[in-house]
């Protein structure tokens, strides 16, 4: 490849993520079930600044602070927390103009991972287009990070993956030999024509089921309801 040409890899697991480390690369944080679909809205409606945070006991200790929470563990709000990581929890009555410090199961942990990286932006269905397009302008190799649960792979990340995979693709100016990137595109192409029917397969969609939190899996799957692009600054997330 001529060196303009910008590579784009698919990272299944945090537990892999040293194996992708680039430091000149952008790296999108996916966690489509909730966490960056949570983000995502909650810029969307007016958020300041989201300061993720990797444990329960740096939440408590905000939360000591007087700074508002959002934290679960399993998909369960903390019992200190002002509430957890469902997309319908920030809504703008609660969340414009706030500084709001945010721990989950997987999705802060990856974000915090990846910080290190040129940068660090949050992708979700809802701002899909806004994103590829943002990518595809900055000309840097790509790295895709599924959050996955608890280091395990997942479906609803990777199909996302793929989603994005497909779309920066058709961008001449980036290619891929990245067999998870490849295999993730081929289960995006699987599942699009009815992406909820196949996300019904998927271990998170059951877990939020018994725990009566899948009410959010449709709105979680809706392409492009906004342009804001959350992005790290720092140790927070800012709108773009």
């Amino acid at each position: 490849m001529k060196d303009e040409h910008r590579k784009i890899e698919v990272c299944f697991s945090p537990v892999l993520f040293n194996d992708f480390r680039n430091p000149d690369a952008i790296t999108v944080i996916v966690d489509i079930l909730r966490a960056t679909s949570a983000i995502v809205t909650a810029f969307m409606n007016g958020v300041s600044r989201i300061i993720p945070v990797e444990t329960l006991e740096q939440a408590a200790d905000y939360k000591r602070k007087g700074y508002m929470v959002a934290a679960e563990r399993d998909g369960l709000v903390q019992p200190f927390a002002d509430f957890g990581n469902s997309p319908f929890n920030f809504t703008r009555d609660r969340v414009e103009g706030k500084h709001i410090v945010y721990s989950t199961t997987n999705g802060t942990q990856a974000i915090h991972q990846a910080s290190e990286c040129f940068s660090v932006v949050i992708g979700a269905y809802l701002n899909f287009s806004a994103l590829c397009e943002y990518l595809i302008r900055q000309k840097r190799d790509i790295i895709i990070l599924c959050a996955a649960w608890k280091n395990k792979f997942n479906l609803e990340d990777t199909l996302f993956s793929g989603a994005i995979a497909e779309r920066i693709l058709q961008d001449k100016n980036y290619y891929t030999i990245c067999d998870s990137t490849l295999a993730a595109i081929d289960l995006f192409q699987l599942a699009k024509t009815d992406l909820l029917g196949y996300i019904d397969k998927a271990a998170q969609r059951h877990r939020l089921r018994k725990n009566k939190l899948d009410d959010v899996i449709e709105y979680c799957h809706t392409y492009d309801l906004t342009t804001i692009i959350p992005v790290l600054k720092n140790d927070y997330l800012i709108a773009l």
